[in-house]
């Protein structure tokens, strides 16, 4: 499996989680192998894990980015890209910020709008300029990020 394709499966294991938010993982993944989906990539599983841990951290830092919107106003698809790709610039050292950011942009383009995707293009891009764009292996984006 590719890396991208590693990405979807952790973006739709999110937004599953939108839906049964009080059901373990571990369920939501177990329930999706029932109906015939393949193995859940360690990427995927890795990432998704990432988000869910940090979730308080990075749906303040949305927040504080998507300004005049509550994180109840934003299309499920497009947190949970949100959180994905945050997750990725924030959390994620071995992962290009613009890969993160152009990831996210195509996901949203397939499985939503247009605008949602220019919409989360520039909350990523104000992340992005916040973390001073460039991201070097193992340097903290933010101050309490982990490496």
């Amino acid at each position: 499996m590719t890396r991208r394709e590693a990405r979807e499966q952790a973006f739709c294991l999110l937004f599953e989680k939108t839906f049964k938010d009080q059901d373990p993982l571990e369920e939501i993944i177990a329930d999706a192998a029932e109906d015939g989906a393949p193995a859940i990539d360690p990427f995927a599983l890795t990432v998704t894990r990432g988000v869910l841990e940090n979730r308080t951290t990075l749906d303040q830092k949305i927040e504080a980015l998507a300004r005049g919107w509550k994180l109840t106003r934003l299309p499920r698809v497009t947190l949970s890209l949100l959180r994905l790709a945050m997750y990725e610039m924030l959390m994620a050292a071995d992962i290009p910020i613009s890969v993160s950011i152009n990831e996210a942009v195509e996901l949203a383009k397939k499985y939503a709008t247009e605008d949602d995707a220019s919409y989360l293009n520039g909350v990523l891009a104000a992340l992005a300029t916040e973390l001073g764009e460039s991201k070097e292996p193992g340097k903290p984006r933010e101050a309490g990020a982990q490496a």
